[in-house]
């Protein structure tokens, strides 16, 4: 195990937490070290050790000995107890739950996202299989606190494993279903999972709740639950680690927040030569991350991705809000010494609020117009993002 972890001030919506602990104290594995004011989440140290560097990151040095047991937070109301524990949405949105769950749906719909809509991904799923009865108490503490009616396990029906898992534990909740989601990308989208289980199409910028709903996946309930049974602060995270390394891809359940992202590759042999950037997330929209990248409370996935082909052409960039980004895009042009002459965004982006949304996540036009637009522009190659082309 490494012996020094770097726990990020930044790993929710909202502003950093501020540091209250002060280089050289001696801290406990749950202890709290930083917290926010507004929104934003509390962060805890995930092992036991001397703080040695707080800046944009808290440095802490581990101690030889790490016993299992934590510092638990303090009791009170179910959701007090989440916001107390630091819990944000684990799939890499990173929004305070304590937010989320502080919506009154007025007998509304609670769904869990167990899409695992990023291909290779697969901790979800397995936290599904081996710990089905922890997910349903999850639930029904997260529908309690938005008051909802009824609750649903949106899952593809290709898991089966999973769906034979978590149909025996909620035999017995008459307020939970499960319903099924297509095998597509981006089926994970919540407004996907709102318009494939409820029939409703929410515009771009429209919230779940507008359909009387609320989304959150597997983990996120999972860290729920474990704020709620066990007092225990989010100082954790499940994820995979994927791509060319000398394994299968494997899962990790329960790792340090703060651990190097180089530990785990070196775990699973290391990676295959020659390879390309480590992306932090999944392959559609993960970024490129660097020798000092940590897990964090978002961090879903460890994709060491093949090397950039040679290829100096002149480029033209087509972005979807699906897939990668413009910044992403160019990232990967410069990678392979190409140049971009030319910059587009599908026909289905609309400008809501100052930021570009798919008006209908999934379901991809054709983009020749856009295509033939790019290459009068100049551009001898187009690299696209749209998630169905």
């Amino acid at each position: 195990m490494s012996k020094f972890v770097t726990i990020e001030l930044k790993q929710h919506v909202g502003a950093p937490a501020t540091p209250i602990v002060m280089v050289g104290d001696h801290v406990k594995r749950g202890q709290l070290i930083a917290v926010c004011e507004g929104l934003g989440a509390n962060i805890h140290s995930s092992v036991y050790g001397i703080i040695r560097e707080i800046g944009q990151t808290v440095g802490i040095e581990m101690d030889d000995h790490q016993p299992e047991e934590f510092i638990k937070v303090d009791g009170g109301t179910h959701l007090e107890m989440v916001k107390s524990a630091g819990v944000v949405g684990a799939g890499g949105a990173g929004f305070p739950a304590h937010v989320k769950f502080g919506a009154d749906l007025q007998g509304g719909v609670f769904i869990l996202n167990a899409a695992e809509c990023e291909p290779v991904l697969a901790h979800n799923i397995k936290v599904l299989a081996e710990q089905p009865d922890l997910i349903i108490r999850g639930m029904k503490y997260a529908m309690g606190m938005v008051n909802a009616k009824v609750g649903y396990i949106a899952i593809k029906p290709k898991h089966t494993r999973e769906l034979i898992a978590i149909a025996r534990a909620c035999k017995a909740e008459p307020n939970i279903e499960i319903r099924y989601l297509p095998d597509m990308y981006p089926v994970g989208d919540e407004r996907v999972i709102v318009r494939e289980i409820l029939g409703i199409t929410l515009k771009p910028g429209q919230l779940p709740l507008e359909a009387g709903a609320i989304v959150s996946n597997v983990e996120t309930i999972k860290r729920v639950a474990e704020a709620i049974d066990l007092g225990k602060p989010v100082i954790t995270k499940d994820f995979t680690v994927a791509g060319r390394i000398n394994s299968k891809p494997r899962v990790y359940l329960d790792e340090p927040i703060g651990m190097p992202v180089q530990k785990y590759i070196d775990d699973c042999g290391g990676a295959i030569q020659p390879h390309g950037e480590t992306l932090l997330g999944g392959p559609f929209t993960g970024f490129g991350g660097g020798e000092k990248s940590t897990i964090t409370k978002t961090l879903g996935g460890i994709f060491v991705a093949m090397p950039y082909p040679d290829d100096p052409r002149k480029f033209g960039i087509l972005a979807c809000e699906c897939g990668a980004n413009e910044d992403r895009l160019r990232e990967i042009v410069a990678g392979m010494g190409g140049e971009i002459v030319a910059e587009a965004k599908c026909k289905r982006m609309v400008e809501v609020g100052g930021r570009y949304r798919c008006d209908e996540p999934g379901n991809c036009p054709g983009q020749s117009e856009k295509i033939l637009k790019l290459k009068q522009q100049g551009a001898q190659a187009v690299l696209v993002s749209t998630c169905e082309d």
